[in-house]
């Protein structure tokens, strides 16, 4: 029997998160990264979107999670519990959390799909996240302490590397010379 035909007798062929039944497809649980009846569950096309896309989470869709919260499937205890958690300013999620109970192991993987709290984030002028390998553009004119010399707006910085230690701070080459640069006059290129 293959896993989507398994996960539609397991939910009575509805979402196992809001319970509509139109447009439903298999929603594989991170870090999981191929199908399995214990790490998938059955989803809408609306739930789908939002957990593909966590950005654009519309908090009165996901009240939904008042029921399903409860359900004894692990794999949907865990999205449940995700989706809670980055809802929590909403201010009722957080309530919801308080009354969820989930045995450590079911726990220990619904964490592991959250980013890390400690993780630094290097972001630019306009709120664009930097990587390792980024080009940059200065979006003023820049003194270099030592170098004698400006670094000029508009000068593109290619191969960026991240500070480890300090979100605010990158390096790069420029005119030659190794620099450190506040990500805050910077803007990502496309």
């Amino acid at each position: 029997m293959s896993v989507e035909k398994e996960l539609m007798a397991r939910s009575g062929q509805a979402c196992e998160l809001c319970g509509q039944s139109e447009s439903l497809e298999v929603y594989t649980v991170p870090p999981a990264d191929a199908p399995s009846v214990a790490e998938s569950i059955l989803v809408c096309g609306a739930c789908h979107t939002q957990l593909t896309d966590p950005d654009n989470l519309d908090p009165n869709h996901w009240r939904c999670l008042n029921d399903s919260m409860w359900s004894t499937v692990p794999a949907v205890q865990v999205v449940a519990w995700r989706i809670l958690n980055r809802l929590r300013g909403e201010g009722w999620p957080a309530e919801l959390l308080d009354m969820m109970y989930l045995d450590e192991d079911t726990l220990a993987w619904a964490k592991a799909g959250l980013p890390d709290e400690n993780a630094l984030v290097h972001l630019d002028s306009n709120g664009q996240v930097l990587e390792a390998g980024d080009t940059v553009t200065l979006i003023k004119d820049l003194k270099v302490k030592g170098a004698n010399f400006t670094a000029k707006r508009g000068t593109a910085v290619r191969r960026i590397s991240l500070v480890h230690d300090n979100a605010g701070q990158i390096e790069g080459k420029v005119e030659g010379q190794q620099i450190v640069i506040l990500t805050e006059y910077v803007k990502k290129r496309s």
